[in-house]
């Protein structure tokens, strides 16, 4: 299973989605995260992805673990992940539009869930009211239809 990092900018009662303009999720609204490197450590990962993906800088003691997903697929293995998430509210440098995401802040009450990945809106309303996430979902082989999905609140 491919362990993978998902980092969540929040600051004023908004939280930073970026749109993935290449690669796995195209088109889509997330977090900035990517893959963990062989000898990396998942927190050196979030962080080297922030600044790829948007430009900015962090620390360590800059992310909070406010969970993990593990996500399976049908018949496509090579697709699972283990996703560790962090909310980040410190950083250096404003978030800018590079080539593989394009950043934009959004009030909890208009987080675009139509453009985002399907499992997003079973998750991410809890861990932006306070909750920390421990979370498995499901997915047919083509990643479009969630068979089932377990979430423990901490």
């Amino acid at each position: 299973m491919r362990l993978v990092t998902l980092c969540l900018l929040k600051k004023n009662n908004q939280i930073l989605l970026a749109m993935k303009k290449r690669g796995f999720g195209v088109g889509k609204w997330n977090g900035v995260g990517g893959k963990v490197a062989e000898g990396e450590t998942v927190e050196a990962a979030a962080l080297r992805e922030m600044g790829e993906e948007i430009g900015i800088l962090a620390k360590s003691d800059d992310l909070e673990n406010i969970g993990n997903i593990k996500f399976h697929f049908l018949n496509k293995p090579e697709w699972d992940q283990h996703m560790h998430i962090f909310f980040v509210r410190n950083w250096v440098g404003e978030p800018k539009e590079t080539e593989e995401m394009k950043p934009q802040w959004y009030g909890y009450s208009e987080i675009p869930f139509e453009k985002m990945w399907l499992d997003d809106i079973h998750w991410l309303p809890r861990v932006l009211n306070g909750r920390k996430i421990e979370a498995e979902f499901y997915f047919n082989e083509n990643g479009d239809k969630i068979e089932k999905f377990d979430i423990k609140e901490a």
